[in-house]
């Protein structure tokens, strides 16, 4: 069985980029996360492995290769996820609902609940989609009702 460090490797492999360590530590956090993750938490949870510049051209680079996607939070702030897989440098396959839980203020990937097709009009051509809800996520919906 295809150890976790292998994959991330052939991912950036795969994308065009060098198996550097600090960018196999940011696709280990991120594919670990049950949520959206931001750049200050991977500062934290990196400490001195990468300065902010070196954690912000990774960020930029993986999301230009369509390794990661970026949401906004209820406060505006970038978090990142990992793409689905058929997700490229030249096209995100990311629509779906993201939900910003107002009491713990984590943002997640609904990826079962998919943005529908729809046409615009002539002249208009569509870059990104973004669709998000807010309110309490399972885990604060459960901890609330039980007070």
């Amino acid at each position: 069985m295809e150890k976790q460090e292998d994959r991330l490797a052939e991912l950036l492999v795969h994308n065009g980029l060098k198996r550097t360590l600090p960018r196999l530590k940011v696709l280990d956090i991120l594919s670990k996360r049950d949520s959206a993750t931001s750049q200050p938490f991977l500062e934290k949870v990196m400490g001195s492995e990468a300065d902010r510049v070196t954690l912000y051209r990774i960020l930029q680079t993986f999301e230009q290769k369509g390794i990661i996607h970026r949401v906004l939070d209820g406060h505006g702030t970038a978090n990142y996820a990992l793409c689905s897989p058929n997700c490229s440098q030249h096209e995100h396959h990311d629509e779906h609902l993201h939900f910003n839980c107002s009491k713990c203020q984590r943002v997640y990937c609904l990826d079962t609940v998919r943005i529908p097709k729809f046409k615009t009009p002539l002249g208009f051509s569509v870059e990104n989609i973004s669709l998000t809800a807010s309110g309490l996520c399972s885990n604060c919906s459960d901890k609330y009702s039980k007070i």
